[in-house]
């Protein structure tokens, strides 16, 4: 798969602003309209799509974002190919994920984990208009690509979804082998023991509990057990 999780994240940081001197506006008159968003000038250090990258077959192509914001990333972009009449151009947007069941206060919670945090996938046709769209969309930071957006070759396509459809979910837990742990179920409640085994597929743990003197091997459900 294409090394884009080492990309560097673009400047989008404006260049300061000359100061003006302010004359006194009527009271009366009306407000300027403001500048819509859609018209903001591409950044400087940002370069169009070469004549020779445009085609007019359907690629997916990656685009950086902030960790964090990549739902609302999705939402403003899809947003602006409704509003744009971009839809024949920008056909999909896909933020890799995996759904991970989590252990943590002997509570199980099922959650849903990006794949690649600060990064989405974007299906379109690339040209002046289309990437003009996505680049300028508010939270977006660059296209992955050395000098031009570089579109996923389609094994590493297929690997990403193949990962996204997994059936059964990871689990994840807060405890490690050797961590401290309490059972908080079971005929074990409230002792204290070392963990020496995890078992991901069953979903089973076993605890090193002091029974009588002896260390003795005790194989709980992860729910069954929390972080000393």
């Amino acid at each position: 798969m294409a090394d884009f999780e080492d990309e560097l994240l673009f400047d989008d940081e404006p260049a300061a602003k000359p100061a003006r001197s302010k004359t006194p506006r009527d009271p009366k008159a009306p407000k300027a309209p403001r500048k819509a968003a859609d018209s903001a000038p591409v950044p400087s250090d940002e370069v169009m799509p070469s004549k020779e990258s445009m085609t007019n077959e359907r690629s997916w192509y990656v685009i950086h974002c902030y960790s964090g914001y990549e739902n609302k990333v999705r939402h403003n972009l899809e947003q602006r190919i409704e509003t744009m009449g971009m839809k024949d151009r920008i056909f999909d947007v896909v933020i890799p994920t995996q759904e991970e069941i989590e252990v943590k206060d002997g509570k199980r919670r099922s959650v849903e984990r990006h794949v690649f945090p600060g990064y989405v996938l974007v299906n379109m046709i690339l040209s002046e208009e289309s990437w003009y769209v996505v680049r300028n969309t508010p939270g977006v930071t660059g296209f992955v690509g050395m000098d031009t957006p570089t579109p996923l070759r389609p094994e590493e396509v297929s690997q990403i979804l193949k990962r996204m459809e997994a059936e059964a979910p990871r689990v994840k837990v807060s405890f490690r082998v050797g961590e401290r742990v309490r059972i908080v179920d079971g005929p074990f409640n409230d002792f204290r023991g070392t963990v020496s085994e995890i078992d991901m597929e069953r979903t089973k743990v076993r605890v090193m509990v002091n029974f009588f003197g002896r260390e003795t091997p005790v194989e709980l459900d992860f729910l069954q057990v929390e972080k000393a």
